[in-house]
Parts: structure tokens; C-alpha cells; sequence
């Protein structure tokens, strides 16, 4: 049984990752309207009566934005850590509310969803994987540096949504005031073009068919200088770059 995903969007304008199988899906993080989300969602024939759960990595409004209306509407579990949930400041109806631990799997129909701990400058941040009959996929964003649980995760997906956020010259000439560059780059901000480069190029599977380039920043990247750098390597993996501004197509990893 094949997995379907898409970024819906991602960057620091909102993140919306759609992971599912011909019978269920989750949605990890919800940084898009709901309206907006569902729109994307249509144009690509993907169904809301499909989606089961919620899955939020952390708290910051480009990754929850439009976490309330969307689970209320849909009655959707959201799995969300306490400190998250504190940090999030969102009102969400309490009954669905699920609370979940790094490292226990919770199952939803045919879908495996684990969790698995990040460096990011978050109350208790988190990544996810998603596997269903032998098929995995992982959402590797919002991480300042590739730890041994991003390693150890990385090597087991058929496909993954990885952060490639800034280009290191990009962001050393650019705009940004010196402690937000060094927010950024601080080892609990966001992975480099570099950082993400590394991690593929060394710990990738011979099975990894796709890699989706997520969170790239406006200002401090480019897209066809990520994929450049990414495709002149990428041997048998093919490389897309996830856009900020739509959504990217439905790619079927396995099956």
C-alpha cells in the first residue's frame, strides 16, 4: 500500500504536511487558514474526510496558525505535547486533546505515526514519521542541527520533507539583524542548504525515491540554487522544492 504526500506549504509563512493512504491521513502542523488548507486541499483531490488526527511538532504560529478553527470544524484529535500545548496559547476543545510520548507509536487505521525529539528553540519540539506497510516517511523541519535521533530516523524513509532553509553566504550578506542571524544558525534554529546536503548525502537509504526541500527562508535562500546543489547529487532520489507560496503535487512513495 503506497503512501500519498504533499506539502500543502511550508515556510516561515505557514507549514502544512499531508501524509495518508488510500484510506486515512494525518496532517502534520496546520499553519495555513483552515479555508486555505481545505482549497489546497481540493485542488489536489485530497479529502478532509480522509484525515483522522492533527500532529503538531511544536508551537510557533507558522507550524499552529490555523490549528483551532480546522480541528473544531472537522473534530479532529490533535496530538500535541503539554508544553506545547501551554506554549501554543491556543484555545482547543479539551476532548481533543491527545498527548503524546517520543518514541511510542500510536495507530491510526493502517498509519503508524511515531514521534521522535528535534533541536529547534521550542518548548518541547518534535519530528514525525509515518509508516504504513513497510513504507515510511519523514518530516524533518524546524531543526537547528541533524541529532542522532534526526540520523537515526532519516535512514529508515522511503521519502522525506527536509529543511533546507538558508543558504550560508545568503544569510551572512543579508538583512537580518546579527541575533537573528545567529538564532538562525545557533544550532536551535535552522538546518543550512549545507546541513541538509550532509545529512542526505551521508545518511540516506538506497530507497529513498523522494526528497521534498521544505522551509526555505525568502530572504536567505533561493530555490533553484537549493535544487542545483541537491540534484547534481541526488542519484536515484528525486528532488523537489516545496513552495511557501502553493502546494506541491501528490507524490506516491512505494506500493
Amino acid at each position: 500500500m503506497a503512501l500519498f504526500i504533499s506539502a500543502l506549504n511550508t515556510g516561515s509563512n505557514g507549514n502544512c504536511f499531508y501524509i495518508g493512504n488510500a484510506d486515512e491521513a494525518i496532517l502534520v502542523d496546520v499553519g495555513l487558514s483552515c479555508k486555505e488548507t481545505e482549497i489546497r486541499m481540493q485542488r489536489l483531490s485530497l479529502s478532509m474526510d480522509k484525515v483522522k488526527a492533527i500532529f503538531i511538532s511544536h508551537e510557533h504560529s507558522d507550524h499552529i496558525r490555523g490549528l483551532p478553527i480546522i480541528a473544531k470544524k472537522y473534530q479532529l484529535p490533535i496530538y500535541i505535547t503539554r508544553d506545547t500545548f501551554i506554549g501554543g496559547k491556543q484555545r482547543l476543545q479539551e476532548h481533543l486533546i491527545q498527548p503524546f510520548i517520543a518514541y511510542s507509536p500510536i495507530q491510526l487505521g493502517n498509519l503508524e505515526i511515531t514521534a521522535f525529539p528535534k533541536k529547534h528553540d521550542a518548548a518541547e519540539p518534535h519530528s514525525f514519521i509515518v509508516s504504513c506497510n513497510g513504507i515510511t516517511v519523514g518530516v524533518f523541519t524546524d531543526i537547528g542541527a541533524h541529532c542522532e535521533h534526526v540520523i537515526n530516523n532519516f535512514k529508515n524513509c522511503h521519502a522525506a520533507f527536509l529543511e533546507a532553509n538558508y543558504d550560508e553566504e545568503m544569510l551572512d550578506k543579508g538583512r537580518y539583524p546579527y541575533f537573528l542571524k545567529n538564532r538562525i544558525r545557533g544550532g536551535n534554529g535552522h538546518l543550512s542548504n549545507k546541513q541538509a546536503l550532509d545529512l542526505f548525502l551521508t545518511h540516506k537509504p538506497e530507497y529513498m525515491s523522494h526528497l521534498l526541500l521544505s522551509h526555505l527562508s525568502k530572504d536567505n535562500n533561493d530555490p533553484n540554487l537549493v535544487y542545483q546543489l541537491f540534484q547534481e547529487q541526488a542519484g536515484k532520489t528525486e528532488i523537489i522544492v516545496a513552495s511557501r507560496h502553493e502546494e506541491t503535487a501528490v507524490y506516491h512513495i512505494g506500493g
